[in-house]
């Protein structure tokens, strides 16, 4: 078995994970703009891995920040 056998369905998944990681964290990203959340799912979909990787460098640019809500715990 060589290392180009293990490798390339590796690198396959995780790229697919990548992919599918960026278009979860969209949906769930409140954008400034309703313009900035369809671009940025264009650019996702048809380019998968660059586009996940430039979303996920560049977000905080376009998103607003969301304060956390503290939902308390009970047993």
């Amino acid at each position: 078995m060589e290392l180009t056998d293990i490798l390339f369905p590796l690198v396959i998944l995780l790229s697919i994970s990548l992919w599918v990681w960026a278009l979860v964290d969209l949906s769930k990203s409140r954008f400034k703009s309703g313009r900035a959340n369809l671009t940025w799912l264009i650019i996702i979909l048809f380019s998968p891995v660059v586009g996940a990787i430039l979303y996920f460098q560049l977000k905080k640019n376009f998103t607003e920040r969301r304060p956390r809500q503290f939902q308390p715990k009970f047993n």
